[in-house]
Order: C-alpha cells, then structure tokens, then sequence
C-alpha cells in the first residue's frame, strides 16, 4: 500500500500486478528471488525490493508536494525503523493473536501502543502530520500499519486518548491519494 501511494503520488504509470503469495508467479520468482511483495521493475531493469525503496525511488523521480524535503528531520528514520520494526513486531501478534498464545492479546497491543502510537500522538499533538504543516513520506509509510492496527479493534481505538493519532488516520483515509490506490482495477 505505501509503495502504491508514492508511485500514485509522484504520478510514475506502471503495470501493477496483484499476486498470491500461496502461489507465487515464476515471473516474479525470476525477477526477484526473494519472491516477496513489493517488487519494482524500472524502465532501465533495475529491481527495487523493498516498499521504503520503492517510495524513495519514485519521489526521486518527481516530488511534487514536496514529500521528501518533509521528511528531512533527524527523526524520520527512527520512527521508520520502529514503525518496520518493533511495531511491526507487536502489531503482528496482535492482529493474529491465536498464533503467539504466550501472552493475551491486549499485551501485543499495549506494547504496539507503546513503541509507535504513543510517540505519534506526542507528534502530532504538535503538528497535524509528521511532515508538521503537510504529509511527507514517513506519513505515508507509516499510515498503512496504524491503519492495520486500528482495523483490529476501531472501538477501542476511537474510544482511546490519541485523538490527534485519529485526526491523522482519517486525514489519511479521506485522502485522494488513498483512495486512488484503493480503487478496484
């Protein structure tokens, strides 16, 4: 979804192919032995792996709200690393909870609260996106896990104390970039 929403915002037009990872096109096995999602080819054949590369790469190519030069905060990287990693860690044990039975499920997602939401209501109390006046890419990498998050339980989520997390997330979800890249092909 956040590589989607950087080609749809840097308005690069190219093929995109939906894949079933249970059964994985040998196309993509030959262009990428990792054989995950997503993967980009570009015009010259160069093969782009991983989603933030993706994103980098195709602001790279035009940027016009200036998504990139928002995001150049010492901080930035941070939150990307915890987003990818400790949240991500968290948020997959609390969306599928019967597969980590070591803890209950409000553990996994007091911990997720902890390493990512917290801190992004801290920032955004302070600046309606974490690019402060307008989105940048940490917004935009960022947005499709909390969303995973909050799909878990919304009741909980809305009824919580991070209404400035809120605002964000539906910011995001009203957004035409959002619903460009959610559209049925």
């Amino acid at each position: 979804m956040r590589a989607r929403m950087a080609l749809y915002q840097a308005g690069v037009v190219c093929e995109i192919i939906e894949v079933s990872l249970r059964n994985k096109p040998p196309a993509l096995i030959a262009l990428s032995p990792k054989a995950t999602v997503p993967v980009l080819q570009t015009h010259e054949g160069h093969v782009i792996e991983e989603s933030l590369d993706i994103m980098r790469w195709a602001l790279e190519q035009n940027d016009p709200d200036g998504w990139l030069q928002s995001c150049a905060y010492d901080d930035h990287l941070e939150m990307l690393r915890t987003n990818d990693g400790a949240f991500k860690h968290w948020l997959d044990r609390y969306k599928y909870f019967e597969r980590y039975p070591e803890r209950p499920q409000e553990y996994y997602r007091d911990e997720a609260v902890k390493v990512l939401i917290e801190p992004l209501e801290s920032r955004l109390s302070q600046y309606p996106y974490l690019g402060r006046t307008r989105p940048c890419l940490t917004d935009a990498a960022i947005f499709p896990f909390v969303r995973q998050f909050v799909a878990v339980d919304p009741g909980w989520f809305t009824s919580g104390p991070w209404t400035a997390t809120q605002g964000w997330l539906e910011r995001w979800l009203a957004s035409e970039v959002f619903a460009a890249i959610m559209a049925r092909r």
